[in-house]
Parts: structure tokens; sequence; C-alpha cells
């Protein structure tokens, strides 16, 4: 497989490149060179395969010959050892909970796929990588999970003071090792911006191998559609016409779903569920797309004002703006909605959701409203414990920190503050 860049001014790369560069040399976002569609058998028998094969069938023309099959296959066990439990909440809604790996948060199998991907290609290479990445809230302690001790590569991880979650902060911050944090003064936004101009950095780049471990990079990204089909696999035999609800910050999730409708996987549609963060809601509906500065919510790790795999979708789309809304429907809520359903969800069907979870319910409600024929899936994409100050006064209640929770709370934090790029840019040269 060779992927070409989004900006269409540079060489086609291999899927090794693609993953060390992470963003191609014209600061495009790579896109594979094609798509091939998995047989109708594949998806009427489904569900005799299990989840690693399902996985290795549906990703594996992405990576071969460049990772062999049998260390591919491996990859894939070392990154699913944990579940994917479907809940059901209501005749038309059910939830797939994605929070049960070592991070309790969905980043936890691109980090994990990415990481051994990149450790894979590091037995031959003599340069030490550093994956410089920007988190709003849990890409940060998945990565760093994922990446810890990694031969050959160093994390950087740049997250907004005061804008994550306590426990999202010990997460990315307590490790050590080859894990170093910073925090900036600012928004993700800002993070991110200081990421993408370290990558335009002709001086920096020179002196160092920068790669990242945003959704920006393949080996984060396409991981992602397992999920979407292990739900299908567990009810296309008893729900017609599955949609799926992503509460969407980066749009990197839902893009690796669609990446799963491409393979051939027979949903109908997919619902980017916003929160104030509503720059795709409003370009869905206006054609005019006007990225903006983002806005804090209880739903941080969503707060993205211009979202960086916006780009994908529509090169999936061939940049057709009917066929996209035939594929895609966009909402946004406030935090107060988002609160109610929080309430709604515990009360009436006796689940505890996360805020961000609780978007891709109002998402799922609101579509199941005007079609009522559907079975719409929304993502639980963390673990409420993650959001405990939030989840707790909503609900009245407190709750168990799960074990891998539990690991981080008495360990130190430990980050480096810094406010421009060029604090950034010193900080990686001196180190």
């Amino acid at each position: 497989m060779k992927y070409f860049s989004i900006n269409k001014n540079t060489d086609l790369t291999s899927f090794k490149e693609a993953v060390i560069r992470g963003l191609a040399p014209d600061k495009g976002l790579y896109f594979p060179e094609k798509i091939t569609p998995l047989s109708e058998r594949f998806w009427a028998d489904i569900d005799n395969y299990s989840n690693e094969e399902i996985a290795f069938e549906t990703i594996k023309q992405f990576v071969l010959p460049e990772i062999p099959e049998e260390e591919l296959k491996k990859i894939i066990s070392e990154t699913l050892s944990f579940d994917f439990p479907i809940v059901n909440i209501s005749a038309n809604i059910s939830t797939l909970e994605l929070f049960h790996g070592p991070t309790m948060a969905f980043k936890d199998v691109g980090a994990r796929f990415m990481a051994r991907c990149l450790g894979y290609f590091n037995t031959d290479i003599s340069e030490e990588v550093t994956v410089l990445v920007a988190t709003s809230g849990d890409t940060g302690g998945a990565v760093a999970n994922g990446f810890l001790d990694v031969n050959g590569v160093k994390v950087v991880i740049l997250y907004p003071d005061g804008k994550v979650s306590d426990i999202q902060e010990r997460q990315l911050t307590t490790l050590g090792h080859n894990i170093t944090a910073l925090k900036v003064d600012g928004v993700f936004d800002d993070c991110q911006d200081m990421v993408k101009q370290a990558f335009l950095d002709s001086e920096l780049t020179s002196k160092m191998q920068l790669t990242s471990a945003n959704s920006i990079n393949i080996a984060r990204w396409i991981p992602q559609l397992f999920y979407f089909v292990f739900a299908y696999k567990k009810l296309y035999r008893t729900k017609k016409d599955i949609v799926f609800s992503i509460p969407s910050g980066n749009f990197g999730n839902i893009c690796a779903g669609m990446m799963a409708q491409q393979l051939g996987m027979p949903v109908k549609h997919f619902i980017a569920s916003n929160n104030a963060n509503n720059v795709v809601t409003e370009y869905l509906e206006t054609a005019t797309y006007n990225p903006k500065p983002s806005v804090q919510t209880i739903s941080n790790a969503m707060d993205v004002g211009n979202p960086s795999n916006f780009v994908r979708i529509l090169e999936i789309y061939n940049h057709d703006f009917d066929l996209l809304k035939k594929n895609l429907s966009s909402f946004s809520f406030t935090d107060e909605e988002t609160k109610q359903a929080m309430t709604e969800l515990f009360t009436k069907y006796g689940y505890i959701s996360d805020p961000h979870g609780a978007v891709g319910y109002l998402g799922a409600k609101k579509f199941v409203q005007s079609n009522q024929h559907v079975h719409c899936v929304f993502l639980e994409t963390a673990h409420p414990t993650k959001f405990l100050d939030v989840v707790e006064e909503v609900i009245s209640k407190p709750i168990e920190l799960p074990e891998q929770i539990k690991g981080v709370m008495n360990k130190p934090k430990s980050a480096t503050s810094i406010a421009t790029y060029e604090d950034l840019k010193n900080h990686l040269l001196s180190s």
C-alpha cells in the first residue's frame, strides 16, 4: 500500500515512512492510495471470526508487507487485550464501551497499535524518534502508556494547563522514563498549533526525527476502525439499519468508522455529536467551513476548533457535499444539555456515562426521533471516573475508582510549563 498527502504536493510513500514522518513533507495528512472493499461473504459471516481475525482482515491491506503477516498478527493481539462490550440502553439505542483498556479511553487501541508498529520499525533504525503530540485530554495518557519504554522513542506531550481533568493529567505526567509532559499556557488549539509549527521548522527537523501520535498519524488513526466492526459483528443479526453516533473533537474516530464503511461494512449513517465546538455542525448546515478558536466545555477532549481529520473525511467522500450529507449528520449540544443527558441515562436507565458519551447519546437520541427504524450505537469513549468531579456532581453518587485509575492517583506529577513555540523548540533542542 502506498500513501499520498491530502495536499497532493509530494510523492507517494510507504506505510513505514508515513508512520515515522507523521505528516507528509508538504505538511498534508497521509491517506491510502486505494481502499479495497472486503467480500460480501466476509460481512455476511463476520460473527464466525474472532476479533483478532477481524482486525487482521480489515487492516492488512494498509500494512502488509512492510510489517510481515505474523508480526502484524502479534501487534494486533497485543493491541486488543481488552473487551469492547455493547450495553443496551433502549429499544433503538445502545452504547459501545471503549474504556476497558489500560488508560480507560478509546485511544488505547490506536496508541498501542502505533507504538508497536514504531517499535518494530525501530529495530533497524539507528536514529532516535521523538513522538510529539498535543492532547485535549485522553490522547496524552493513551500515548504515554502505549509508548512507555519503547526502544528508540522519546515522547513529548503538550496539554493545556488547567483544561484537562486531574486524572487525565496524572496519566500523562506520572510515568517518567521516556515520557515528558509540557503544560501549555493556552487551549488545545495552541498546543496543536505548536506541534504543527515544529513539523514545519526545518532547523528543528534537520536535527531530530519528529513524528506525531495524534490521529493525524495513520498508525494511530486507521486501527480505530476495529471497534466499529466489532460492534457491527455483535448487532447485525438482530438489528437492521445500524447507525453510529460518535462524540467528535478532532474527527479521527468518526473518520475511522467511515473507513470501515469504505471496506464494505453495511452501516447506514454516522452522526458527529459535538459540544459547543461545532464547526462541522455549522458546515453541514451552511456548506461553509469556518474554523474558530475552541471553547472550554465539560467534554474537554472534544474542545477542538479546527478538527484535523475533517480533510480526510472530505477525501473519503470525494469533496462531494451532497454525498457527505447522505452519510453524515451533525448536532451540537451545550454543557447543560450534556448534564441533563447524564442525569437521564443514570435515573432512567441506570447507566453512568462520562460527558463525552452523554454528547454521543444526545446525538443518537436526536437522530432516532426522526429515524425510528434505525438502531443507533453511541460511543462511550472514556470511563466516567476520568471526569470524576463532573460525573459525581451530576448524578449525586460517589463512583468507585477502577484499578487502572487507582494506580496513578498517588504518584507525583511532573510537567514543565511553556507559553510559546520558542519555549517548545528550546526544550526539544536541549533534550
